[in-house]
Order: structure tokens, then sequence, then C-alpha cells
């Protein structure tokens, strides 16, 4: 039989539904970016040891759909990581972050940043235009780089390192313990804090295998002389046992959900 007289087999009813809805973000996200519809939300990450004290904020970018909704991140950046739309989003939030850095010199402020965009020129000359800024705004951000991303391009990203510490900017390993490739690159990076993987953090308290795990993760962290942050933090309890285990940092949403305003 002539394969042109083979009929294709029918659609799955569900996958087409969830191809329709994907597409439809990717519209919506991509009309966003084109259109500067972007907000930040901030998430407080507080001392472990002063739980009165904020350390830092993590600036989360937000865009909104032609009515001013948020469209949900979770739906479209591990699609758009990895694509020229995902360097535009994320020279947004740069912008965002040297704004806010300058109108607002009390702000220590942490953002997001894939290793892909760390070569990217216009993202870079975003970065050097903020950092030559009279006010020193190097000395308040910090960078968070995924440990996937910063495992698939390790050396583009130690190589930044070297080249944007001297002037203030510090960083953070994100997700870290996710993946345990990290560790046999953690000693060649220069991370000034790790973010302990939510998957470890969350029922710490009752889950004797998260608590082994977040041990460990703490104490190569320390030995690494990192800061700690104990990322997914939802309890009292789990407060007190990261707490106890020695974390510097606590960042989760019994602290406080990302909100627009500060």
């Amino acid at each position: 039989m002539d394969l042109a007289d083979r009929s294709d087999p029918p659609s799955d009813p569900f996958q087409a539904a969830v191809a329709s809805r994907d597409a439809d973000v990717m519209t919506l996200v991509t009309e966003a970016v084109a259109a500067g519809r972007t907000r930040m939300a901030f998430q407080p990450i507080i001392l472990a040891a002063d739980r009165q004290m904020t350390a830092f904020h993590e600036g989360l970018i937000r865009l909104l759909d032609e009515t001013g909704r948020v469209i949900p991140a979770a739906q479209f950046m591990p699609v758009v990581t990895n694509t020229a739309l995902g360097r535009e989003i994320d020279c947004m939030t740069l912008q965002h972050a040297f704004r806010l850095l300058k109108k607002r010199d009390d702000l220590r402020l942490s953002i997001n940043v894939s290793a892909r965009s760390l070569a990217d020129g216009k993202w870079r000359e975003t970065l050097y235009r903020g950092l030559d800024d009279k006010g020193n705004l190097g000395d308040r951000l910090i960078f968070e780089i995924s440990e996937e991303s910063a495992m698939q391009l390790h050396e583009v990203v130690i190589r930044f390192m070297s080249e944007v510490q001297p002037k203030g900017v510090a960083f953070a390993l994100d997700g870290f313990g996710a993946g345990m490739t990290a560790f046999r690159h953690l000693k060649d990076f220069f991370f000034d804090l790790v973010k302990i993987d939510k998957s470890f953090v969350r029922n710490i308290a009752t889950n004797p295998d998260n608590q082994v795990l977040a041990e460990a993760l703490i104490m190569v962290a320390h030995q690494f002389e990192m800061f700690v942050v104990a990322d997914g933090v939802e309890t009292t309890h789990d407060a007190q046992v990261l707490s106890d285990m020695g974390v510097d940092c606590l960042q989760g949403y019994f602290f406080g959900v990302p909100k627009f305003q500060l």
C-alpha cells in the first residue's frame, strides 16, 4: 500500500487540548514581552538567627496578559529558558532590578538568570550599563543560577563569575542538590550562597530522609564557605528544624508569598 494512502491515527484529544493550551500561553507570553507588560514580585529571604530580619528579597518577573492578569510562570518558563524569548525575559528582569536598586538604596535583590544569558550581547550590555552607575548597584545584586543551568555551561559560568564578582555582584546556586553532578564542579565555582532544593525542604520536620540529605548539603556548602538558604519553607516546624541544622536563611510561603509591593 502506498504510504500516501495510509490515514494518520486519530489524535489523542487530551494531547491536542494540551498542545492548544500551550500554544495559547506562548502567544500570550510573546505578546506580553513585545508590549513590555512585566512587573516584578518580591519574596523575602529571612535570617534564620533572627526571623524578624530580612536578609534580601528575591525578585521574580511576572508577565501580564492584556487584561492585567499574571500569566503563570510554570506554564512557560521551562519552555522558553533556552530560547531567544528567554534571553529577552532575562534582560527585562535585569532592567527591573537595576531600576529598583537605584530607587531603593536599602534594597538587596536576587534575580534568576539562565547561564545562556551570560553570553547574550543585549543582556550583557544591560548589565554593564547598570554596573557603571555611580550607586555601586552591583554590591546589592545577586544572580541566581539553577544547578542544571550551571552544570550545562559550567565553564561559561565560572568565567563570568570571575569577571563580575570584583564589581560586587554575588552568585547563588539555585536548586542545590537537585542534580548531584554539582559536586563534581562545585570546587571550581565561586558561588557565594546556595539555595537548597525545595524537594529536600518541604516536610523536613517529619521526613528523616530529607533531614539526612539536607544536613549533608548544608555541611558541603559551609565547607566551601557558602551561605545556605533553605527554599520552600511552609511550616514553623520545618523552619525550626532547618534553623537547628545550621541554615543561614529561610525562604518560603511561611514567611511571605511573592508580592508586587515590598
